[in-house]
């Protein structure tokens, strides 16, 4: 009720807000007035948020299940840690968390008073529809049912990344409406254009920084757990941050030719309409469940697609409108002089930026257009690496060429050799690190070129710190994936304890499994070149594979990568029991007697059955149990006879008339059986998080100037 409430005070003061700033635009004498009511409304729109955000985390903190979001995100036995992480984990609280950080950014804009009426009125109204899609899946719903007990965290999510990657994320989203704001609310007012650029190029940079972070987080994160299919997969979902990512970059580097060329100012509304719509959109498709069977991190399908399709169309049209009627008050004239100059390699670059994005959204909307039809599909990740990998070579050329060059002026001599000197560097490196394809080899080529060219540039005093260390940044990253995709070797086989394989000049060796003594976890040992490394497995409480990590090395060289396949279960089997009749398994004959079942205090039933095992001479009786539950059942396997096998019991008919038991290994032999394992190398992998962590700390670094 607490948080209903102040999810409706915080709509109520947002759209008061709006109406305040928009009689401060309207009335001049009362102006100073009215933006007064509006800055006091923002700060009662943020207030409410904040108490609503306080009271959601109270909610999962206190384990009260009575609210539907808490049962499903969160449980007594999960750790501090994923409790408050527990927060962003559904799609209720991810959009909770983008209002509540959307209403903090407010108060600072309100203090700090450098963005006028008609940009707040903007943001205000951001806020407003930002409310109304939380109201729409509220976080505060009732569960349906008495629940004693939360379901938990997805065994996927709980991982130290979970804490930090989306809320990175949404501090992007969130501060992308900042420089929107400052657009619309310049065209709004037909005031002088300029005066926004600057606030607006160091709120993009800001925004521009995190959600960098956050895609490169998620890369991360994605890199060292199974199933997400590796740092990049090309997913949609992955594929609905990087676009947005990608066009604010082209608004960053249209601002700094807008600042000396009023011309492209057009341009620039442009581009900061289609990035923050672009924000809404990749959120449509990730939430409406039109991926749901093209993407392993979209949210099932549910009533909010229509309202976030509403709200997207709000954003586009409205701001395409609003630009189409202002545009003949925008400056007119040349967007450069040269083409040898940096205005024109800028905007150049900006073009390939937008074209790259144009690739990648007509590829992860490739199910939205197909379901259309009847027949949704998706695109192979070789579309986008076909269609990308030109444009990237393009984009490398260009940054190398403008981070050398002057606004306005010829180009600079660089020297004869050095150019050829370094793409023939990069052909060197990659080759000799096994590269042999020759999109991949030219890539590498002009990352190298990219690389040197900006530390020219800087040393020319052509480019400031904040863009020497960003592009520096993506063309190690570049650099990285080409040598760790091009160059990789990687095999696959059975792996008995103490098998060995030679790899890259590396010897690994498989020593077998080791089991957490809690039976939460297991680990797959292996030596590379004599230093273990394990892969983990955290297990279900039935013993079954609940999340995988791969084992990796870190060597000078790059990464040694392993990836083992969970066992098909081939030594396990399967039994049906009927009372008071003995029925061979394995090595031993079981007889199901009874079953008893007792009800506990957290509403599930504890269902145990009463089994006879014999070897033929002696009787062992023992007591397998499930804990029932309203999705079904957990169960963990039990040993007979002294450990020789395991038992668990996986179900009881509904007249009691029958037992399903599962026979399984000794912890020993499942410890020694053989296991099939994925090897590869991944060849200056490093360099990729180097260059991610050095691309966004470029974009901070350049808010200074």
């Amino acid at each position: 009720m607490i948080g209903t409430i102040s999810l409706a005070t915080s709509l109520f003061f947002s759209l008061l807000a709006v109406m305040a700033y928009g009689y401060a635009m309207q009335v001049k004498a009362e102006q100073e007035r009215a933006e007064r009511w509006g800055r006091v409304s923002l700060f009662g729109s943020c207030l409410a948020a904040v108490i609503a955000s306080i009271y959601l985390w109270v909610m999962i903190l206190g384990d009260h299940f009575e609210i539907a979001y808490v049962a499903s995100y969160s449980s007594k036995e999960l750790p501090l840690m994923y409790k408050i992480s527990a927060f962003w984990a559904g799609q209720q609280g991810s959009l909770l968390l983008w209002l509540l950080i959307h209403a903090l950014a407010s108060l600072y804009l309100c203090c700090r008073q450098h963005m006028k009426a008609a940009g707040l009125l903007v943001y205000a109204l951001i806020e407003s529809l930002l409310v109304i899609l939380v109201l729409a899946k509220s976080p505060f719903v009732a569960s349906v049912t008495a629940v004693q007990d939360g379901v938990g965290l997805n065994p996927l999510l709980q991982d130290p990344w979970m804490a930090v990657h989306p809320p990175v994320i949404f501090i992007g989203y969130a501060l992308l409406a900042v420089p929107f704001a400052y657009a619309m609310g310049a065209l709004l007012k037909d005031e002088d254009q300029k005066i926004w650029l600057e606030p607006a190029r160091r709120w993009a940079l800001f925004a521009w920084g995190f959600l960098g972070a956050g895609v490169f987080i998620g890369g991360y994160w994605a890199y060292k757990v199974l199933g997400w299919g590796g740092y990049w997969g090309w997913d949609p979902v992955e594929n609905s941050s990087l676009v947005p990512w990608l066009l604010a970059g082209a608004f960053v580097h249209i601002l700094h030719v807008a600042k000396r060329r009023p011309a492209a100012l057009s341009v620039l509304h442009l581009s900061v309409i289609f990035t923050f719509a672009l924000v809404i959109y990749g959120t449509f498709l990730t939430r409406s469940g039109i991926l749901g069977d093209f993407s392993v991190h979209s949210f099932s399908g549910t009533s909010i697609g229509m309202t976030l399709a509403v709200v997207n169309a709000i954003v586009l049209i409205g701001g395409l409108a609003l630009l189409a009627v202002k545009a003949g008050n925008l400056p007119q004239g040349k967007l450069y002089e040269a083409h040898a100059s940096r205005e024109f390699c800028l905007l150049l670059g900006a073009l390939v930026l937008v074209f790259i994005s144009a690739i990648i959204f007509i590829g992860m909307s490739m199910p939205l257009f197909t379901q259309l039809i009847g027949k949704p599909a998706a695109v192979d990740t070789d579309f986008y690496v076909r269609t990308t990998l030109p444009l990237a070579i393009a984009m490398c050329l260009i940054m190398a060429a403008a981070g050398c060059l002057r606004y306005g002026r010829q180009a600079e001599k660089l020297g004869r050799l050095l150019p050829a000197a370094l793409l023939a560097l990069g052909l060197a490196l990659a080759f000799v690190a096994g590269v042999r394809s020759p999109g991949l080899l030219v890539l590498a080529a002009v990352a190298i070129l990219l690389f040197g060219a900006t530390f020219v540039g800087w040393h020319r005093g052509m480019l400031r710190l904040g863009a020497v260390v960003a592009h520096g940044g993506v063309a190690l990253a570049l650099l990285a994936m080409v040598l760790s995709g091009g160059a990789s070797q990687s095999l696959s086989q059975e792996f008995k304890p103490g098998d060995s394989v030679t790899i890259g000049g590396y010897a690994v060796t498989y020593e077998g499994q080791l089991f957490a003594e809690d039976g939460t976890m297991k680990f797959y040992r292996y030596l590379v070149d004599g230093s273990e490394v394990r892969a983990m497995t955290k297990l279900h409480k039935n013993g079954e594979d609940a999340a995988r990590e791969p084992a990796i090395a870190h060597t000078l060289f790059g990464d040694i990568y392993i990836a083992p396949t969970p066992p098909k279960g081939a030594d396990r089997m399967e039994l049906i029991l009927k009372r008071g009749r003995m029925e061979m398994g394995d090595l031993f004959a079981y007889r199901y007697d009874d079953v008893t079942m007792e009800g506990q205090p957290d509403g599930t039933t504890l269902v145990t059955a009463s089994i006879a095992v014999t070897d033929g001479e002696k009787v062992e009786h023992v007591q397998p149990t499930i804990i029932a539950t309203r999705d079904g059942g957990t169960s963990s396997p039990i040993p007979v006879f002294g450990g020789q096998k395991r038992i668990r019991l996986t179900g009881i008919s509904g007249n009691d008339s029958q037992a399903r038991i599962e026979l399984l290994p000794s912890a020993e032999e499942e410890a020694q059986a053989a296991v099939t394992a994925s090897v590869s190398t991944k060849p200056f992998i490093y360099l990729l998080w180097i260059g991610a962590v050095a691309a966004s700390v470029g974009c901070f670094v350049a808010m200074r100037r």
